[in-house]
């Protein structure tokens, strides 16, 4: 086991890892809220729009686990410097865009940069926490403000100052970040560590081969369910509470950052309910919550759309912690980089599933009700899956550590 590192560094690892969780979320989705400018100012299609999001949607999923891979092998520390300076590079490429070719690619420069973040964040996190219960609640709830700000840091950059701040003020940030980690790394303040602080009892090979299988089922449809969920409710609330949100991106990227704001506490909660009950039994509930929600998504509007749209983000951010916790109990801590990597290209993976998805079905009905459905079953296969997993209780130590993160 490698030795502890410093306090110092400790702490401005598991700072750097917060910060970088809100940013990956907020860059990773800015595109989405922005691309409702481009249709007026480009006078190109929705449909046609989404779409060069596609390739960098594809990257979040591919480059995470050569990720995980060398943060494993090579630096945490140094991968999560490259994860800051990628992602905003790309974001400050996507501000300088000219056309849809040169966005495309900006775009998929951002998808490449954001796929560091999971992979090796979460390592760096796990490794470096003392009180790993406490750090990553924490790290949870700044995934899940970046997910819930994203669209309002969108819409009112756009609506105030164009949509190429949108993606310029916030990749500068990430770049700015990524030069004072990478100084930091080079004077020898933040430093390394692999290790778990808190090892995990060794669960049996069949309970191994049993849960990769199911957890790799789950989490693609936990990945189509996310992503198609953060594509489309921007057009969707657009499109059903119009009359109520105004003229202009603000309105909408106000309301989908509220949606995800009710999501922080709960995140919380299924952290705690992770820590002192059965993972699997905490996973399949929020799984079969998502089932009626998301088929009341489908058939609403108004408020009480509002109502179920939030209910089901609540339910997807709340699975979260015992999915992570699964997950790590079935794994080595030395390939813990590996293993996040391995999740993510399965459920950031999905997201250009997503992305094509969301625009077939509007291509073809001009609405979202049919996606909704689909969305709905899919929940019910997570949760017929999810009904295989072994019983975790027989093999967790008796204080397991929950480990909240925005998807």
């Amino acid at each position: 086991m490698s030795a502890p590192p410093s306090p110092t560094s400790a702490r401005l690892s598991i700072g750097f890892a917060w910060v970088g969780h809100s940013l990956m979320h907020i860059t990773a989705a800015l595109y989405l809220t922005i691309v409702l400018a481009l249709e007026g100012e480009w006078k190109i299609s929705y449909d046609d729009l989404i779409r060069l999001w596609t390739f960098g949607a594809l990257l979040i999923g591919l480059g995470a686990p050569l990720a995980g891979w060398l943060g494993d092998r090579w630096s945490s520390a140094g991968m999560m410097a490259v994860f800051f300076l990628m992602t905003g590079g790309g974001a400050v490429a996507c501000g300088l865009s000219d056309g849809p070719t040169s966005l495309m690619w900006s775009l998929a420069l951002l998808g490449l940069g954001a796929s560091i973040y999971h992979p090796v964040g979460m390592a760096w996190m796990m490794a470096n926490a003392a009180n790993r219960g406490k750090s990553m609640g924490y790290l949870g709830l700044f995934g899940t403000f970046g997910v819930a700000t994203a669209a309002v840091v969108a819409g009112s950059l756009t609506q105030w100052f164009g949509w190429r701040y949108a993606f310029l003020v916030p990749g500068t940030i990430c770049v700015v970040l990524g030069v004072a980690l990478a100084a930091l790394i080079a004077l020898g303040v933040v430093e390394d560590r692999h290790a778990d602080v808190k090892p995990q009892p060794k669960p049996t090979r069949g309970d191994v081969v049993r849960a990769f299988f199911v957890l790799s089922l789950t989490m693609v449809c936990a990945g189509l369910i996310f992503n198609a969920m953060q594509v489309v409710l921007p057009k969707l609330f657009e499109a059903r509470l119009n009359h109520l949100l105004g003229d202009g991106t603000l309105g909408v990227g106000g309301l989908v950052t509220l949606v995800y704001l009710v999501a922080a506490l709960p995140q919380m909660i299924g952290g705690a309910l992770a820590d002192r009950h059965s993972l699997k039994r905490v996973y399949i509930l929020c799984q079969l919550v998502q089932v009626p929600m998301m088929a009341a998504v489908a058939a609403l509007s108004g408020l009480p759309l509002v109502a179920a749209a939030a209910l089901t983000v609540i339910a997807s951010q709340t699975q979260i912690p015992a999915e992570n916790m699964l997950l790590a109990q079935y794994t080595p801590d030395k390939h813990r980089g590996l293993a996040f990597g391995a999740k993510y290209i399965l459920s950031f993976g999905a997201g250009p599933l997503a992305v094509q998805l969301v625009a077939y079905v509007y291509e073809r009905t001009n609405d979202f009700t049919d996606l909704y459905l689909m969305l709905s079953a899919l929940a019910a296969v997570a949760f017929a899956a999810g009904l295989l997993l072994p019983d975790d209780r027989k093999s967790r130590p008796l204080a397991a550590a929950p480990v909240p993160a925005a998807e």
